[in-house]
């Protein structure tokens, strides 16, 4: 039974993991967290293999922790990420321990390269960003180049429902709310404001029109480098409603003109509203890849792929690519080691599947 540590296994993408990862064969699942009355809550739950544990992994002995128990994979799912130091994913190189995160953070999924060589050492694999993205996103581009001689412009977006994420990763996208970053624009980096350049964004019914704004994300760093003659790459995010969402974009003004310096202090206020008002909004979130160039033979095309997911199943699908990670190092079937972003390790069919009992739906134009 190869031990798998859940890091934060009770919250919103742990509780998914775990259920899915529970009933693996050969795989002893291990629900932690500093709350072991939730742990046990989960864990009896979940069923299968999963079993409580009390683990800081912030703590001093966290390395020593992982040893005791044998642990074969560990998935932090603990963010926000944004400001955070690899101190998790060292201390599972120390234990000779896989490692994978939902990380969403643009510094530190684009930067966990520098834990190579550790990790080569120790042959293990030590993967960020094992979500939406870049995962799933990078997976859909690889797919759709296949048409492309040349991709000039990749545009990115996703627009969730009426139910609200986490506090945890409601304060990680708008801590940038308002504050400058930069983006690959016309072969240059430009800058642009968090949750600005608000945009109308068509999608298939029954997400039908949404409002869409820029976001900092680690596909804006990882996708200039990963396909090198794309000019322009640029994400946008939104919520379903649109009251929500015009609150977010005038809050980032406020912040941008400095009469608050940031919105993180009102999230736990915003979260309650949000999630009381869910139930009357749309349950339906959306992802779109558009990718614009020339097509094999040298003619300007486009083409766009949308995920849909109904009943309010979109945000279960940032933990898919994990769980499929998971799923492969359990079985043997991804021989990679070594440290890097979560891209070329898993295409689309091996992260959808994983939701195939969802209500999901895939359209290519």
């Amino acid at each position: 039974m190869r031990p798998v540590v859940v890091l934060g296994g009770y919250g919103n993408f742990g509780r998914p993991i775990v259920t899915a990862l529970a009933h693996e064969p050969d795989c002893r699942v291990l629900v932690c967290g500093r709350d072991l009355q939730k742990a046990t809550q989960l864990a009896e739950q979940a069923g299968g293999s999963a079993e409580p544990l009390a683990l800081d992994c912030h703590g001093p002995d966290f390395a020593a922790e992982l040893s005791r128990v044998g642990a074969f994979l560990v998935i932090h799912t603990a963010g926000p990420f944004q400001g955070q130091c690899y101190a998790v994913p060292r201390a599972c190189i120390d234990a000779r321990a896989h490692y994978i995160d939902l990380a969403d953070g643009r510094a530190f999924v684009g930067g966990i390269g520098e834990l190579d060589s550790e990790a080569r050492d120790r042959n293990v694999l030590i993967v960020s960003g094992a979500s939406s993205l870049p995962a799933l996103s990078s997976a859909v581009v690889d797919r759709l180049k296949e048409s492309f001689s040349r991709i000039d412009r990749i545009d990115l977006g996703i627009t969730s429902g009426a139910r609200p994420p986490g506090e945890a990763t409601m304060r990680g996208v708008l801590a940038y709310a308002g504050k400058p970053f930069t983006q690959w624009s016309d072969g240059e980096w430009r800058s642009v404001h968090g949750w600005q350049g608000l945009t109308r964004k068509r999608y298939p019914r029954p997400a039908n029109v949404r409002w869409i704004a820029n976001c900092d994300v680690p596909d804006l760093d990882l996708f200039p480098r990963r396909y090198r003659d794309v000019r322009t790459v640029r994400f946008r995010a939104g919520v379903a409603p649109r009251l929500n969402m015009l609150g977010i974009w005038l809050g980032s003004w406020v912040v941008r003109g400095r009469a608050l310096s940031s919105l993180v202090p009102y999230v736990p206020r915003l979260h309650r509203i949000a999630a009381a008002l869910a139930r009357f909004g749309s349950q339906t979130s959306a992802m779109h890849v558009t990718l614009h160039g020339l097509d094999l033979t040298n003619q300007s095309t486009s083409r766009t792929w949308f995920l849909l997911a109904r009943r309010d199943h979109g945000p279960l699908i940032p933990a898919f690519p994990a769980i499929a990670l998971a799923r492969k190092l359990l079985r043997g079937a991804l021989p990679e080691r070594g440290a890097m972003p979560c891209m070329g390790l898993l295409c689309v069919e091996d992260i959808l599947t994983v939701g195939s009992h969802l209500d999901l739906q895939t359209v290519e134009t």
